[in-house]
């Protein structure tokens, strides 16, 4: 993948015998404003998530509980990422194709998104996104 358009971020992991604990701070660990949380979980076996690109908002992906892999195509370079680990975050920037599958028993997928929801900013159309990038 060129540049820095898809990169595993590692947030900070605090152990303790309690428990572990890891925060993601915008503008510190996260390279943007936070604007929108949200996350996925109870997603059926073979079901897939995703399958669209963004304009101008950029995400971390993170699996805090379970695993999932995520594809990545920024219209030259392909890569696919397994996530299971809660202090590891995939970075995706802008223009860049994302498709989440192969989600285990009891994952939660959560993102941190630069923009707010806005219909307007997905590209939904393969061929569309490939016109755009290619």
């Amino acid at each position: 993948m060129k540049g820095d358009k898809a990169k595993i971020i590692n947030l900070p992991k605090i152990v303790d015998p309690r428990g572990n604990l890891t925060v993601a701070e915008q503008m510190k660990n996260v390279p943007f404003d936070i604007a929108r949380v949200y996350w996925t979980y109870d997603v059926p076996s073979g079901e897939r998530r995703g399958g669209h690109a963004h304009r101008t908002c950029e995400e971390i992906v993170i699996a805090v509980s379970g695993s999932f892999d995520v594809e990545v195509f920024d219209g030259h370079d392909r890569q696919t990422f397994h996530l299971n680990h809660p202090y590891q975050g995939l970075y995706i920037g802008t223009g860049v194709w994302r498709t989440l599958e192969d989600f285990s028993s009891g994952a939660v997928c959560l993102v941190l998104a630069s923009e707010l929801f806005d219909e307007d900013e997905y590209i939904y159309d393969y061929d569309e996104f490939l016109r755009l990038t290619t």
